[in-house]
């Protein structure tokens, strides 16, 4: 395949299958971009609804997930680093699947209505090279661990979202980047506490480089959602929440990591009025 724009680079990356040569080639095409060897986004209606995928791991229901084990083992570490490797593997996925499946929007292709700028595809860009540098860090500890990706089942409920989202841009934005990558921010430092208390402080400082990472992933989100709305003439808030609640769920998990959140420019009052009353593990033990 010839790469001559940044959607012929997406499309490679996408139907790139082995999980490695994904990441890998991810960045490289990220420098293309960054260095201007690519200097137009492109156009493409043949972005996959799926991308391609090794033949390992096996793709499990969620609810038939293998418990992790007890915290602080060997198991247990294997099994979160591997959970976390195949989140920044669809990750990748996700950042490049943007870019093209979009790529009509680019001010490029439209002349009128609603378009995204060169900065845009700049931020999705960052996002694609930070996700396939998380997934290559996160191998390569797992390596540590005479682990890699692929040795231990996942799950496929990760891609779901992009599906029900791949005809509206607002809501692609809603639920990816402000709340799955929320999502992150609210769990990983508890994730990196955990690493520091066994005494594992190369997974700890991976771990804060993964979140700090996505603050800027969330922003991303946030900034191009606000100019999607602003553009539209509609409230943030309401917008948000009504996208949310029809591609989402209903309501959101707490707790939520309020300063990192912040940070990536989610204000409290869009997401709480979402919160469930009460986790989701009490409402199962109380039944």
């Amino acid at each position: 395949m010839m790469i001559k724009t940044l959607c012929d680079a997406a499309l490679s990356v996408l139907n790139t299958k082995d999980a490695s040569q994904k990441a890998h080639h991810s960045r490289a095409m990220v420098e293309l971009w960054r260095d201007g060897t690519l200097a137009k986004v492109g156009l493409t209606n043949e972005t996959p609804m799926r991308p391609a995928r090794p033949d390992a791991p096996i793709l499990c229901d969620p609810r038939d997930m293998p418990k992790r084990g007890k915290a602080g083992s060997l198991k247990s570490k294997k099994a979160l680093l591997h959970a976390l490797a195949h989140i920044e593997l669809n990750a990748i996925d996700l950042a490049w699947d943007i870019m093209a499946r979009f790529s009509y929007l680019s001010d490029e292709n439209a002349s009128e209505g609603f378009t995204l700028p060169r900065e845009f595809f700049d931020d999705w860009a960052k996002v694609a090279d930070d996700e396939a540098k998380h997934f290559l860090m996160l191998n390569g500890r797992m390596n540590d661990f005479d682990c890699a990706y692929g040795d231990l089942p996942a799950h496929d409920g990760l891609w779901e979202s992009s599906i029900k989202t791949a005809d509206d841009f607002a809501a692609r934005l809603a639920v990816v980047p402000m709340v799955l990558e929320a999502r992150g921010l609210d769990v990983t430092p508890h994730m990196i506490e955990s690493m520091k208390k066994f005494d594992d402080d190369i997974s700890a400082d991976l771990l804060q480089i993964i979140h700090d990472d996505e603050i800027t992933h969330v922003r991303a989100g946030t900034v191009w959602f606000e100019s999607w709305c602003a553009y539209h003439n509609l409230d943030i808030e309401i917008t948000w929440q009504d996208l949310v609640q029809k591609y989402f769920y209903k309501t959101l998990k707490p707790p939520f990591n309020h300063p990192s959140r912040s940070e990536a420019g989610l204000l409290r009052q869009w997401y709480e009025p979402l919160m469930e009353e009460e986790p989701r593990n009490a409402k199962k033990a109380a039944t």
